[in-house]
């Protein structure tokens, strides 16, 4: 079966890989997942490894894309400037070894403010190459650094990275609000309760503070505070795009987070629509294409 495998395609994050054997059709014929990401590995670690995945899926060429090109990856492949598009990818893609080459990423360099992004743009245009989403569109990726993506006419003009993920995580783990989030993060009234307040704060380091008066004051119960705490974060990102009622937005990845980011842009006037599963890999596939 793997000796079907034209190649490899790896999306390889900061902390988890996933690889994953492709027929010449762009079809999954086999994958892998492990924690393999580049926080568990070395510039000199990225040979064998490669090794082994070429000995589990019996294929020559790897096309990998994510944190791996990054300054903490194998070796950095360059951001390319936005408007980006596939074909600007696999004209960019950095060869590292052997029929081994890395996807850069996108950078917002001019303009009034700087932001960068490695691996969401595989998916986001892999998305728009399948007709999973038009050619332009509003997309959101839910994660540990939540992305806003503008896409015009199959190339990506504007991004924002909102790290929500990461400063819920933060206040759960650190500061004054540890040990008051605790308890479970799910839709329901606490939750839509916290994207409402979330979406009218001026000054969500003030809102935050409420979550600790509330339980003290018995306005909020302890059980709730953190599903009220990530709807108010949750809320004041999704409180921020102006233009939710304009367009569909284009929810990639699934999950928790992901239902909860669908309830906020409902809730803030706003329609999702789910992207389905295999943007990653067509986005590579398409890469792929381009270079074969």
């Amino acid at each position: 079966m793997f000796g079907r495998a034209a190649y490899i395609a790896v999306d390889w994050g900061t902390t988890n890989r996933r690889a994953y054997a492709m027929s010449a059709d762009g079809d999954v014929i086999d994958t892998l997942q492990d924690d393999r990401g580049v926080l568990a590995l070395s510039p000199g670690d990225y040979p064998c490894e490669i090794a082994r995945l070429r000995a589990r899926f019996g294929a020559q060429i790897v096309v990998a894309a994510g944190m791996v090109g990054s300054t903490r990856g194998w070796r950095e492949a360059p951001y390319i400037d936005a408007p980006a598009t596939l074909q600007d990818l696999a004209a960019a893609s950095l060869d590292v070894a052997t029929d081994v080459r890395i996807i850069p990423g996108v950078a917002l360099r001019s303009g009034p403010r700087p932001d960068v992004m490695r691996g969401e743009e595989v998916q986001v245009l892999g998305a728009i190459s399948t007709g999973a989403a038009p050619p332009t569109a509003l997309f959101c990726q839910p994660g540990t650094h939540n992305k806003w993506i503008d896409t015009v006419d199959g190339a990506i003009t504007d991004f924002t990275t909102v790290m929500t993920g990461e400063l819920f995580a933060l206040v759960r783990s650190h500061g004054i609000l540890a040990g008051m989030l605790d308890g479970a993060v799910a839709d329901g009234d606490a939750f839509r309760d916290g994207l409402r307040r979330g979406r009218q704060a001026r000054n969500l380091a003030a809102s935050l503070f409420e979550v600790r008066a509330g339980v003290l004051l018995d306005r909020l119960a302890p059980a709730d505070a953190a599903a009220y705490a990530s709807g108010l974060m949750i809320g004041a990102d999704v409180g921020t795009r102006l233009d939710l009622g304009e367009r569909p937005v284009h929810l990639l990845g699934g999950g928790t987070l992901a239902a909860l980011y669908a309830v906020a842009i409902t809730e803030a006037g706003g329609h999702a629509q789910t992207v389905p599963d295999g943007s990653t890999t067509a986005g590579i596939h398409a890469i792929w294409r381009v270079r074969a």
